[in-house]
C-alpha cells in the first residue's frame, strides 16, 4: 500500500505525491523559547521525528525545518522580569530544548532557523504584502487585511461573520478590522528592535514562520506540521500571509497532533498537574515516554498519567526481555549448515511472521503513520519469538536460529524508525531494576541473598521456607524466574 496522510485542509486521508518525486519539503513549527518544554511538546516532537524518520526510511530525501521562536512577547516579559536581555533568555532556553530533545533521543532536523536570523527576508515578506496591497502600515505597525484573502479560514473551517462578530480591537491597536493580525509590531521601550521601512520595531509571531519555510523549502512545499492548537490562528495566518505574498498554493499536506491530558484533565499550571519534559525524565526512561506517545495514533488525544506510563514500561520491557534472550541464544549458538530433522507447524508459522514483519510495519505507517498498529505488529512478532525461544531446537535447528537472528536484526531496525532499542538490552533492564528498586523496601543485594537463602532451603527439602520467600518477593514486586542454569528475577 502507498503511503497515505490525513490533510487537514481537506479532511481525509489522500495519497502522498510529493510536488518533487523522491523529495520531500517538510516544516513544523518549533518553541517560543521561554520556558522548559513540557509533556505536550514532547509529543509533538516525537511525532514528527517519527515521520521524518518513516519518510528517509521509505527512501525519500527530506529537507525537514524546525524552527525557533527567540523574539516574541512573552519571551521579552520573562526577560524583563528576570533582568536579562530577550537574546539571554532565549538562547539558554533554546539549550535547554535541545537539550530535552536530545534526552528523547529526537534526530536532528536538516535546519533549526531562529527567527531573528532571518530578519530581513521577514521585513521583505511584509514590504511585499504591503506593496501588493494586502497589507497596511498603521502608526508603525503593519497589519495583514484579512478582507484582502480570498478563503482566509480555509484551513479551520471557522465562520468568518461569527468570529467577526465576537472579535475586539485590542487598546494600543490601531487595525482597519478586529480580525487583522500583526506582521510587524513598532518599538517600544526595553524590546529588541531592527530597523524596516515602517521604522525600528519586530516581526509578528506569524510571519516568522512564512519566511523561515520560503527561504529553506520555497514558496510551495508538502508538509507543515504542528500540534492542533496551532491550526488557528497559527497556521491559518502562515497561509494567507504566504499565499498572498507568492500567488502559489503554501503547502500540500497539513498534518495536526492530538492533544495531550493529564489524567483525563487539561494541562495546565493552575491546576497544578503541569510537567515539563525533566520532570518527567526523572521519573522515567526516554524510551518509554516515547513509547507511551507512540502507542496512540498521532491525531489522537492522550492521557498522560503514572498507570499508562507503567503500562508503556511494561511494554518495551517485553521488547527487551526478549531481545535480552535472544542476543544470548545467538551468540551461545554459532551457526551451522546442519539440516533441520523437520520443522513443526507452530515454527513455520513463526517463520513466516518474521518474513512478513517488515512489510506488515510499512502498511501500518502508510495508513497515515500508525504507530499505534505498527508497534502491535511487533508485539506479534516479540510474541512469535518468545514462542521460538521455548521450543529451544537451536542445537539441532540451525534455521531456527536464523529465523531467530533475522527476526531480531529486523525488529531493531523497525524499531530505530520509532527510536526504540538503542541500548543494549541488559544494561536497560539492568538500569529500570535499579531505578524502581530506589523506591522500593528491598535493594539488589537483599533479593539476591533471600534467592540464596530460598536455594539452600530447596537443597535442604524445606520447601515450606522456599515458598514462602517466594511469596514475600511476589508481594513486593520481584518475580523469581526458575531455569537449569538457576534463578533469576525480574520487577512487575
Amino acid at each position: 500500500m502507498a503511503l497515505r496522510l490525513y490533510n487537514t485542509m481537506s479532511g481525509g486521508k489522500e495519497p502522498f505525491e510529493p510536488l518533487v518525486p523522491g523529495k520531500v519539503g517538510m516544516y513544523v513549527c518549533g518553541v517560543t523559547v521561554y520556558d522548559y518544554c513540557h509533556i505536550g511538546h514532547a509529543r509533538a516532537n516525537i511525532v514528527f521525528d517519527v515521520i521524518y524518520r518513516y519518510l528517509k526510511y521509505a527512501g525519500y530525501d527530506v529537507n525537514y525545518v524546525r524552527n525557533y521562536t527567540d523574539v516574541d512577547d512573552k519571551i521579552i516579559n520573562r526577560a524583563n522580569e528576570r533582568g536579562i536581555s530577550s537574546k539571554a533568555l532565549s538562547e539558554e532556553f533554546i539549550k535547554a530544548f535541545d537539550e530535552d530533545m536530545a534526552a528523547l533521543g529526537l534526530e536532528r532536523p536538516t535546519h533549526e532557523p531562529k527567527a531573528t536570523e532571518y530578519i530581513e527576508q521577514i521585513v521583505a515578506l511584509v514590504a511585499t504584502l504591503v506593496d501588493k496591497g494586502i497589507a497596511y502600515e498603521s502608526g508603525g505597525d503593519v497589519y495583514y487585511a484579512v478582507e484582502k484573502f480570498d478563503n482566509y479560514l480555509k484551513l479551520s473551517k471557522r465562520n468568518m461573520d461569527e468570529m467577526q462578530a465576537g472579535a475586539r480591537i485590542a487598546p494600543g491597536e490601531q487595525k482597519r478590522n478586529p480580525m487583522d493580525f500583526a506582521l510587524w509590531k513598532a518599538a517600544k521601550p526595553n524590546e529588541p528592535a531592527w530597523e524596516s521601512p515602517w521604522g525600528p520595531g519586530r516581526p509578528g509571531w506569524h510571519i516568522e514562520c512564512s519566511a523561515m519555510s520560503s527561504s529553506l523549502l520555497g514558496d510551495s512545499f508538502d508538509i507543515h506540521g504542528g500540534g492542533k492548537d496551532l491550526v488557528f490562528p497559527h497556521h491559518e495566518n502562515e497561509i494567507a500571509q504566504s499565499e498572498g505574498a507568492s500567488g502559489k498554493p503554501f503547502v500540500k499536506y497539513w498534518m495536526h497532533n492530538g492533544f495531550v491530558n493529564i489524567n483525563q484533565e487539561k494541562m495546565s499550571k493552575s491546576l497544578g498537574n503541569f510537567f515539563t519534559i525533566r520532570d518527567i525524565l526523572e521519573k522515567y526512561d526516554p524510551e518509554v515516554v516515547r513509547f507511551f506517545i507512540l502507542s496512540a495514533h498521532y491525531r489522537s488525544p492522550i492521557d498522560f498519567s503514572d498507570k499508562n506510563l507503567e503500562d508503556a514500561k511494561a511494554g518495551l520491557t517485553r521488547f527487551y526481555e526478549m531481545l535480552q534472550a535472544a542476543d544470548e541464544i545467538i551468540a551461545s549458538n554459532p551457526a551451522t549448515k546442519a539440516v533441520c530433522p523437520e520443522i513443526k507447524d507452530e515454527e513455520r508459522e513463526i517463520f513466516d511472521r518474521v518474513e512478513m514483519m517488515e512489510e506488515k510495519f510499512a502498511e501500518a505507517m502508510d495508513d497515515d503513520f500508525n504507530t499505534a498498529l505498527a508497534l502491535g505488529n511487533l508485539f506479534d512478532v516479540v510474541r512469535a519469538l518468545n514462542r521460538l525461544l521455548g521450543e529451544k531446537r537451536f542445537d539441532d535447528c540451525p534455521l531456527s536460529l536464523k529465523v531467530l537472528a533475522d527476526g531480531v536484526k529486523k525488529l531493531r531496525r523497525l524499531g530505530a524508525v520509532l527510536g526504540f532499542f538503542a541500548s543494549d538490552p541488559t544494561d536497560w533492564l539492568e538500569k529500570q531494576k535499579s531505578d524502581a528498586l530506589q523506591d522500593g523496601d528491598l535493594s539488589a543485594e537483599q533479593i539476591e541473598g533471600l534467592i540464596a537463602e530460598r536455594k539452600q532451603a530447596r537443597v535442604d527439602k524445606n520447601f515450606a521456607r522456599a515458598d514462602e520467600i517466594r511469596d514475600e518477593l511476589d508481594e513486593k514486586g520481584v518475580i523469581l524466574l526458575d531455569s537449569r542454569e538457576g534463578t533469576s528475577w525480574k520487577l512487575k
